[in-house]
């Protein structure tokens, strides 16, 4: 039986297992996915990141969440799936795009060892049927949502992926899970939602604690850092260049003159994970 073999990436305590398709010789499917993420009965990580997928001149990477579903979008996966491809010698220039069901992403290559990068997260829509969220076509922006009987002044907006900011003075773990919980599978999200909880210590810099759809609690989120940056620049609460607190570490973002959204973070290396025999059987019995 031919090994399997996969590496393991942080961003800020975000973590993720990279699965090289090039490498490796068994398809992945939902349920082995949610296995391989499992803290108990798994390696653990808050999602696995597949790439790079080759068709023709086009490299796209799969990204999906712990629970085993696809997302869209991840900033962290994405300087993650960027050092592999450079610590792998898959590529060798100052910057790298490929796709993922988003579209089109880019990342910039900011030291020799491809440990710094820059993300070009896009451009943020608060528009209701861009999100999605139910109900007719509005900038989502300051308005009242209702979670579990309790009102919270929110703003919602997508970067490829749904997000919900709610602005609170103080902020926690247990209150953004308390929240999130229901936030995530809420009516107003057919999509399901990312939810922040955002508190504003000045003008250039921001604090939030994450429930990530799909994943639950987590450490850190580049998307969600950014989702929360975009909510404090466009409610007059910050300004562009701003610094984004998380509990796993700080994450620079910046917002450009044309709306454009980046994000500069770290990426550290744990390791390679080789699978036992008789934990492949244990995946592929489970498709």
């Amino acid at each position: 039986m031919e090994q399997i073999t996969m590496e393991k990436y942080h961003c800020m305590g975000n973590d993720y297992l990279v699965y090289d398709p090039n490498r490796n010789p068994m398809p992945l499917h939902r349920a082995a996915i949610a296995r391989l993420c499992d803290r108990h009965f798994g390696i653990g990580a808050d999602g696995i990141l597949v790439g790079p997928c080759f068709d023709n001149d086009r490299m796209s990477v799969k990204i999906y969440n712990a629970d085993g579903s696809e997302a869209e979008k991840s900033g962290n996966g994405m300087a993650i799936i960027a050092r592999y491809l450079r610590d792998r010698n898959y590529v060798q220039k100052n910057s790298i795009s490929f796709d993922t069901i988003a579209g089109v992403e880019h990342v910039f290559y900011l030291n020799e060892e491809g440990t710094r990068l820059k993300v070009s997260m896009g451009l943020p829509s608060f528009w209701s049927d861009e999100i999605p969220m139910t109900g007719q076509r509005r900038e989502v922006i300051n308005e009242i949502l209702v979670f579990d009987k309790i009102p919270y002044v929110t703003t919602c907006l997508s970067l490829g992926n749904p997000h919900c900011v709610i602005w609170m003075n103080e902020i926690s773990k247990e209150l953004v899970c308390r929240i999130g919980n229901i936030s995530e599978s809420a009516e107003y999200f057919p999509e399901k939602v990312n939810t922040q909880l955002l508190n504003v210590l000045d003008r250039t810099n921001i604090q939030i604690e994450i429930y990530e759809r799909g994943v639950g609690y987590t450490l850190a989120s580049g998307s969600c850092a950014c989702a929360a940056a975009s909510a404090a620049y466009r409610m007059g609460l910050a300004d562009r260049n701003m610094y984004v607190h998380m509990p796993g570490g700080l994450l620079e973002v910046e917002i450009r003159d044309d709306g454009e959204v980046y994000m500069v973070a770290g990426v550290g290396y744990v390791g390679s994970i080789v699978l036992g025999n008789g934990f492949c059987e244990e995946l592929r019995a489970l498709d």
